[in-house]
């Protein structure tokens, strides 16, 4: 366990640089056209828990863009959370 624990840092650090920016409701909202959609959507439901676990220590990260296109974001960021999150535990839980 000690000699991968260098490689999950890295892989956190990894992941948190790609975590959501800042929220635009604290500020100006984005130009037109630029609202997130399904493809952000789903980037950010798979980037939840890193997401999340910034957002615990500070107010610029947010887990969920507040500018989005509706449904469609809702889905892709649905599908992220289900996939990338849940889905690797239900495969390792079936695999047992």
């Amino acid at each position: 366990m000690r000699r991968y624990a260098p490689l999950l840092v890295l892989m956190v650090l990894v992941l948190a640089a790609c975590a959501a920016g800042p929220n635009p409701a604290l500020g100006t909202p984005p130009a037109e056209g630029s609202a997130a959609g399904f493809w952000l959507g789903l980037w950010h439901g798979a980037i939840f828990p890193v997401a999340f676990f910034i957002s615990l220590f500070t107010d610029d990260v947010t887990v969920y863009e507040v500018f989005n296109k509706g449904s469609w974001y809702d889905f892709g960021y649905f599908l992220g959370i289900v996939t990338f999150v849940g889905g690797s535990h239900g495969a390792r839980s079936a695999a047992k």
